[in-house]
């Protein structure tokens, strides 16, 4: 057959079929709900209430943790009760910088009852420059754990008995872990002075 000719069907021949049209693109799938807490109830909750009362801002649990929010005040009279209630090993203690909230700094201690294999979140809201109570006379292990949070965040423990920084140099300026702590900022002068070059980055 000549190169470029189109073969003619044969009389009675099928007809090739015509060609499929593309198969549509399918949808994206939606994104799944984002959980969310939920009112936690149970007997501890209520008993804490009863014992508080509004100084539990909230008891919620979320994906299966549970947690209470109090005030600033009573965060020590609380974890102390839990304490007493159980809850005797001190998991971590950290905190979160919320720098456009008129109370910017959120504390938050975990606590786990061993024998019952139950952990507990309680936060606490503080202003800029407000004093946390320490829990260094319910358990040493406060210690290290409020060190840490005073060097990257600021935050002063009373009554913390060596409360100076555990990460960063002593002479550090500035606590990494604020939200106004840029990832670029660091202590150009402890750079220069100590490792003698101009920048860190």
């Amino acid at each position: 057959m000549p190169e470029g000719s189109e073969a003619t069907p044969l009389p009675g021949a099928p007809s090739a079929p015509a060609p499929s049209a593309a198969p549509a693109a399918a949808a994206a799938p939606a994104a799944p709900a984002k959980p969310a807490p939920v009112p936690w109830d149970g007997p501890l909750a209520a008993e804490l209430r009863a014992q508080f009362g509004a100084a539990i801002v909230n008891a919620a649990s979320y994906l299966g943790q549970n947690y209470l929010i109090v005030t600033g005040k009573s965060a020590l009279e609380v974890v102390t009760a839990l304490r007493q209630k159980g809850f005797t090993t001190l998991t971590d203690i950290t905190a979160v910088h919320y720098p456009k909230d008129e109370l910017p700094f959120e504390m938050v201690w975990i606590l786990h009852d061993m024998a019952a294999n139950q952990r507990i979140r309680v936060k606490a809201r503080y202003a800029e420059g407000e004093r946390v109570a320490s829990l260094t006379d319910l358990w040493l292990a406060a210690n290290w754990l409020e060190r840490e949070v005073y060097d990257m965040f600021g935050i002063v423990f009373s009554d913390h008995p060596d409360l100076r920084r555990i990460l960063m140099p002593d002479e550090w300026t500035g606590h990494p872990l604020r939200k106004d702590y840029g990832t670029s900022q660091q202590d150009q002068d402890w750079v220069r002075k100590n490792l003698g070059i101009e920048s860190g980055q």
